[in-house]
């Protein structure tokens, strides 16, 4: 069997002009040193690789989101995709780091003295749907009026119960997510608000904050758990890798734009948390 040629896994990009290496060990099996290919004052983050298609497994997402939380304790760094292998003949100092200096120096510039931070609100399902009958008497009636009655001859009524539960639900969370974020995005340099993937779920959002002002939204959260911790779950992360404002696509025959691709960067975001979870 003909083994994989040999190239490198691209992890970040930082400002880095001296070699260095980093503690966590890299991708695939064998336990790869994890350092630096430099050109100037850039360094790509890389370790050995063979020229393979990762796949998104738990150990995998894990092995990637260990490397860049070490590098960003201590770097400000661009996030490259997930799964990114130069191949044994490219060049990442002249075919990366030279050809795109400007871009990646532009960018490291922007982010420079600012992390990533992640709230999650979930509201406790018991009290939410409590708060709805209390503040909704056309709910509360209709709810009573069904009590006692057989399935089959309150069908349309639960199925109209249930539409008006819903629409107090939507209600109640716009009100809840806009509560939030008019306490913490005048703290932020950029808000980033993704996808809700449960109904109890109140905001899932990325704010992209001055490393000075971490403090401050720090005790901003804290007071908002305080008003709001009867009623919601919040679940706050950071300071974690720029996944949501930051995503570098790598392309070794044409430059690849950098943007923030949403679906990516909410898939390696919410993967690195739950890895951080389960930790």
């Amino acid at each position: 069997m003909v083994e994989p040629d040999r190239g490198k896994y691209l992890y970040c990009i930082i400002h880095r002009s001296e070699p260095r290496e980093f503690t966590n060990r890299g991708m695939g099996d064998g336990g790869d040193l994890v350092y630096t290919v430099g050109a100037g004052d850039l360094a790509v983050v890389v370790s050995d690789s063979p020229e393979i298609e990762y796949e998104r497994s738990r150990r995998n997402m894990l092995t990637h989101t260990l490397v860049l939380e070490e590098v960003v304790q201590e770097f400000t760094a661009l996030p490259i995709r997930f799964g990114t292998v130069a191949p044994a003949h490219a060049s990442i100092a002249t075919e990366l780091l030279d050809r795109r200096h400007d871009e990646f120096a532009g960018l490291l510039d922007e982010m420079e003295g600012r992390v990533e931070l992640g709230l999650k609100a979930i509201w406790y399902e018991d009290t939410i749907f409590a708060e709805i009958v209390d503040e909704n008497p056309p709910i509360r009636e209709l709810r009573d009026s069904l009590k006692g009655k057989s399935t089959a001859e309150t069908h349309f009524g639960r199925m109209r119960l249930g539409e008006m539960v819903q629409d107090a639900m939507f209600a109640k969370r716009d009100g809840d997510a806009r509560a939030i974020l008019a306490r913490l995005e005048p703290l932020a340099v950029e808000t980033r608000e993704n996808p809700l993937f449960s109904d109890r779920m109140v905001l899932n959002a990325a704010f992209l904050v001055e490393r000075e002002n971490e403090p401050a939204f720090d005790r901003a959260v804290d007071e908002l758990d305080a008003e709001m911790g009867r009623r919601l779950i919040l679940k706050y992360v950071g300071p974690t890798p720029l996944y949501n404002f930051v995503s570098i696509n790598v392309t070794w025959d044409q430059p690849g734009p950098t943007a923030v691709d949403p679906a990516h960067s909410r898939c390696e975001s919410a993967v690195a948390e739950n890895l951080r979870e389960q930790r």
